[in-house]
């Protein structure tokens, strides 16, 4: 697998927090929100995760949109992504 370069660690970074902000306006414990959405807590750890270098898909957060009820325009129409 080819390394990251620093641009996409900075957006895996961006994105993380910004699934993380959105999860505790709905929910402020993990656990919590993970069982009312019928997924794994630890998943949903993978996806808030800043040292993943993973990073998360378009479809993973086209997932977590749909769960919490917002498009993918609003997601990253954020100023964490200016």
């Amino acid at each position: 697998m080819a390394k990251l370069s620093k641009e996409d660690i900075e957006l895996n970074i961006k994105i993380a927090k910004r699934i993380k902000i959105l999860r505790m306006d709905i929910s402020s414990k993990p656990s919590q929100f993970a069982k009312e959405h019928m997924i794994d807590r630890q998943v949903l750890h993978r996806w808030e995760s800043t040292t993943d270098n993973r990073g998360i898909s378009i479809h993973t957060i086209y997932k977590f949109t749909k769960l919490i009820g917002i498009s993918l325009k609003d997601f990253f129409d954020d100023p964490l992504f200016k």
